[in-house]
Formats: structure tokens, C-alpha cells, sequence
């Protein structure tokens, strides 16, 4: 495993970011990911150089329980040498039914969410604490402000921010800016080789200010994993994958991740992971890893420990310019533009 400095801040993390929603999620009154199993992976992701971690307080069923599945796995490692990230955002249900201030980036609400997510983690701070989604509701300044008190009092080490518009994430670096305020260091948008809508603009940003850039979904929900195949050449949304998968499950697999710019570039995947003896998913992995602008810190969330040997297998291929820009043109086969060729 390689590191990287997380963009313009001063601290270095593996060149992917295990992730953890599926912690004590329950689906279909079915825990995925029970404690025993999580501890495995978490062991698993350590042993093969992944430092930085990422989760969120309303992952889990009820949430809060990937945070304390966390926290109990940290009692045995040195704090200072794991990088932890969570967020704030969401209707939290861990207490309860939540209240009308349970949700939402106003002061309450962050205050309130720092401390539940600070003590499930046993923890004294966080080393990357995101806004989960842009609130409508309140003001970025006061919500920035307490961010800022957060920095200050040594809670949090930096900010992120998770899934927003350009112009949203444009408006709060700037009123960062003016008001003298910490800044988001880290963005957390969906992105990965074959997604359907460009974020061009978004990342854009991102290059411009320094920024990280740490993907979700990095292998679209599976789609990028090769394992599924189309069966109607006039309809995208048609496939085919092995039962039970996740792709035959979600109705959002359908809406977030089937295009047509996905099955080419998922063809141009299975091309180059054969002329390097990879994979399609290490290869996804690796044109992320490999952007040109900005640093970016891929995020996977294998269910199993062969699942998560074969994502870090992408640490050890690379690309050549030529077998990175046919991804590139593989995106664009539709519209004919060119964004982001390397080289």
C-alpha cells in the first residue's frame, strides 16, 4: 500500500479509505455486517496498509452502530496512528425517535451530534468530520462557525464535505474565506469511471483549491466489478448478474449506476484489466487513484475479505497514459466531448 497527503492538509493516508455503512445495517431485519464480521474486515483492511477509515453516525441499525463497532476495534490499536472519519447531517434515531433538532447542520444539532459521535467512538476527536449533505435550512455561516469551534477546540483535526452542488461547495469555501473560518479540505462525492452525470465543475473545484477528493460508490454498486452482462442492446437498464446480488436488488442500481456510458466504459475495464492481468474493479480503483488534478482517495466498502484483497490489489498495478485516456474516451463514446484525458 502507498500513501498520500490528503490534499493541502498535513495528514497522510492509504491510497484507499475502507468504508463502513454496512456496519450493523439491517436490511430486511438481516444485520450485513454483524460486530464479528466487521472486526475481521477492519483487522483485514489494517493488515494490508489501509490507515483511514470511514463511517458516518447514522450508519447502522439504529444508527450510531458502526460507530461503536469502531470504537471497540480501536481499544487495540494506537489512536494516533488511524485515521477516522465520520459525518453529521442526518435525522439521528440512536436516542430515539429524533426530534425536530435531531437532523440538519445547525449549531444544536452538530453540537449535540460531535459528542455522541466522539463517545461511540472512544475517542478524544476526529481526524476528518463531514457535513453529510448541504442543508437548506440553515445558515452555512453559522454552520461553518461551529465547524470552526470544533477545529479550535481540538475535536476535530479538518473538514469535509459530502455530496453537494459545485456552486454550494464554491459558496462555502468562499464564505470560509471572508469570515475567516476553517475551510472543507476533503470533498465526498459520488464518482467513479462510468457515472452518468458529469461533475466536471465539482471537481474543477476541487483542483483548484487543493482539495481531496474521496469517492463513494468507487465501483458504481458493483456494476464496475464486471460481474454483470447486458441483455438487450437498446435498453441499458437490461442485465443479467449471479442471484442474490446487489444489482437485482436495488431499484437505485437501476437510476445511480446503468447507462450507457457505463457499459462502455465497463468494456474498456475488462480491456486494459486484461493486458495488466488485473481486474475491472482494480482497474476502476486505479483510474481514480490516478487523476491527474486532484488527489483522490477512492472509498471501498468490500463485504468480505476476498472482496477487499482484490480492491487493494490496485495498489499495485498502474496505468499507462494510453490505457487511462481510452477509459477517458470510453466515458464520452455518447457526446463526442473530452474531459480529463491525461498526459
Amino acid at each position: 500500500m502507498e500513501y498520500t497527503r490528503l490534499g493541502s492538509t498535513g495528514t497522510t493516508v492509504s491510497q484507499l479509505c475502507y468504508g463502513t455503512w454496512r456496519f450493523g445495517r439491517e436490511t430486511g431485519g438481516v444485520v450485513e455486517t454483524d460486530k464479528e464480521q466487521a472486526h475481521e474486515l477492519l483487522d483485514a483492511a489494517w493488515e494490508r496498509g489501509i490507515n483511514f477509515f470511514d463511517t458516518a453516525n447514522v450508519y447502522g441499525t439504529p444508527n450510531g452502530k458502526s460507530e461503536r463497532y469502531i470504537g471497540e476495534w480501536l481499544e487495540e490499536r494506537d489512536r494516533e496512528d488511524v485515521v477516522i472519519a465520520s459525518k453529521v447531517y442526518f435525522p439521528f434515531d440512536g436516542w430515539g425517535e429524533p426530534g425536530p433538532n435531531d437532523s440538519g447542520l445547525g449549531r444544536k444539532h452538530i453540537r449535540a451530534q460531535i459528542e455522541g459521535t466522539l463517545d461511540r467512538l472512544d475517542t478524544d476527536y476526529l481526524d476528518l468530520y463531514y457535513i453529510h449533505r448541504w442543508d437548506e435550512e440553515s445558515d452555512i455561516v453559522e454552520t461553518l462557525r461551529t465547524l470552526n469551534d470544533l477545529v479550535r477546540e481540538g475535536k476535530v483535526h479538518y473538514l469535509g464535505a459530502s455530496t453537494m452542488a459545485a456552486w454550494q461547495l464554491t459558496k462555502a469555501l468562499w464564505k470560509s474565506d471572508v469570515e475567516g473560518l476553517e475551510r472543507f479540505e476533503v470533498t465526498q462525492p459520488l464518482f467513479h469511471a462510468g457515472y452518468r452525470d458529469d461533475i466536471k465543475d465539482y471537481l474543477d473545484v476541487a483542483a483548484d483549491q487543493d482539495m481531496a477528493v474521496c469517492p463513494y460508490s468507487p465501483l458504481a454498486g458493483g456494476f464496475l466489478t464486471g460481474k454483470y452482462e447486458r441483455t438487450d442492446d437498446d435498453d441499458p437498464t437490461k442485465f443479467e448478474g449471479p442471484e442474490g446480488a446487489r444489482g437485482s436488488l436495488s431499484d437505485r442500481f437501476e437510476d445511480f449506476y446503468l447507462s450507457e456510458r457505463g457499459w462502455h466504459v465497463l468494456d474498456e475495464l475488462r480491456a486494459v484489466a486484461d493486458e495488466l492481468d488485473a481486474t475491472p474493479p482494480q482497474v476502476a480503483l486505479r483510474w481514480l487513484i490516478e487523476q491527474p488534478d486532484i488527489t483522490c482517495v477512492p472509498i471501498v466498502g468490500a463485504r468480505t475479505v476476498d472482496q477487499l484483497d482484490e480492491n487493494v490489489g490496485a495498489a499495485d498495478i498502474s496505468l499507462s497514459d494510453e490505457q487511462f485516456n481510452r477509459i477517458v474516451s470510453a466515458r464520452y463514446a455518447e457526446d463526442g466531448e473530452r474531459w480529463g484525458h491525461r498526459g
